[in-house]
């Protein structure tokens, strides 16, 4: 071996392809792309906008058109102060008050506590969107199932919000607000006593940790806060949207005939609340534009809607798990047709 040779192999080898060296400055990560959010999707729906103007002042132009804007408009007018406020509210209870005090405010029996925690649902001035991941926390801190349970039904029905937006949608029709917390009332006591009777403790999975945990409190509230109006606020331009459609395209003979069946007009309604997934601070006003129907059959859409909707029962998914959703809500739903039928007969 010459000494050329052993000079080769005592040199360093190489360093990989790609590899940093010391001299090599250090690249930092590149920067993650921009996604497209809603203030792009804003910017771009204003630009659409000002571009076809003409066709759309056109079409606006349309008689059923200008009666489609004038009731889904009047609808979020009515509905949203209340919305706002709702939600305001509802994150203000669900940081700023404790999670334990609900435990030491209950009774320990717990056929006690569910008539307790449903009418403590009046405290709780928001939508079902914040009840249930509250419903969640209150399983968490050692509140019985069916208590939390009861309470996650009556909050977004019972509460003084709900039920002056009520008074506010059928002036004309005072014993609407009272059939709407009686009837809700009763529904929350009900289901809450029949899981003490036939729920299983493994039915319920509730995730690791609240979303809430680690933030500061005004964080928290926001955070709260948004996530509320960004859900109930959607989902109430849909239903204001459905209810404007309802009265538009569908054929007033068709309402009129579903509406002078008794049966069908409130299977009809219990459905249609289940898909609309309105805000419960909001859903008396699209009631009161389903005129066609009888007061029963929009009681039992204004008992319905808080308690299973589709958003519901995937949060309930999501903060309880998929066994125990499957069984909660077709049991609800059954439990409100009935129970709102029968106070709808019986009040109005």
């Amino acid at each position: 071996m010459s000494a050329t040779d052993e000079i080769d192999l005592a040199a360093p080898a190489d360093p990989p392809a790609g590899a940093a060296t010391s001299d090599d400055p250090i690249h930092e990560p590149a920067p993650r792309p921009r996604r497209f959010g809603s203030v792009e999707a804003l910017a771009v729906l204003l630009v659409l906008l000002v571009i076809f103007r003409g066709p759309l002042a056109s079409m606006i132009s349309s008689p059923r058109l200008q009666t489609w804007t004038t009731v889904f408009v009047s609808v979020l007018v009515q509905a949203v102060p209340f919305l706002v406020f709702g939600v305001i509210l509802s994150a203000v209870i669900a940081v700023y008050v404790p999670r334990s005090f609900w435990a030491r405010a209950l009774p320990k029996h717990p056929a006690l506590a569910v008539p307790a925690a449903s009418l403590a649902g009046v405290v709780l001035p928001g939508c079902e969107c914040g009840s249930v991941p509250i419903a969640g926390s209150l399983i968490r801190r050692g509140v019985t199932p069916a208590a939390a349970l009861a309470f996650l039904l009556a909050a977004p029905a019972i509460n003084p919000i709900v039920l002056t937006a009520t008074a506010v949608a059928f002036p004309n029709n005072p014993e609407m607000v009272v059939g709407r917390g009686v009837a809700s009332l009763i529904v929350a006591m009900t289901m809450g006593w029949l899981w003490l009777r036939l729920g299983k403790a493994e039915w319920i999975k509730l995730p690791h940790r609240p979303d809430l945990d680690g933030m500061s409190r005004g964080n928290a509230f926001w955070s709260a806060a948004r996530h509320d109006v960004m859900h109930a606020g959607g989902f109430l331009v849909l239903g204001a949207a459905a209810a404007a459609t309802i009265n538009v395209v569908v054929p007033e003979r068709w309402l009129t005939s579903l509406a002078s069946n008794p049966v069908l007009s409130v299977l009809a309604l219990a459905v249609l609340a289940v898909l609309l997934s309105i805000c419960s601070e909001a859903d008396a006003f699209v009631a009161a534009s389903l005129s066609q129907f009888s007061l029963t059959s929009r009681l039992v859409f204004l008992v319905v809607g808080p308690m299973v909707d589709l958003k519901l029962i995937s949060m309930q998914t999501g903060v309880f798990g998929r066994r125990f959703a499957s069984r909660f809500a077709p049991a609800t739903l059954v439990a409100g047709i009935l129970t709102g039928t029968l106070v709808g007969v019986i009040l109005l």
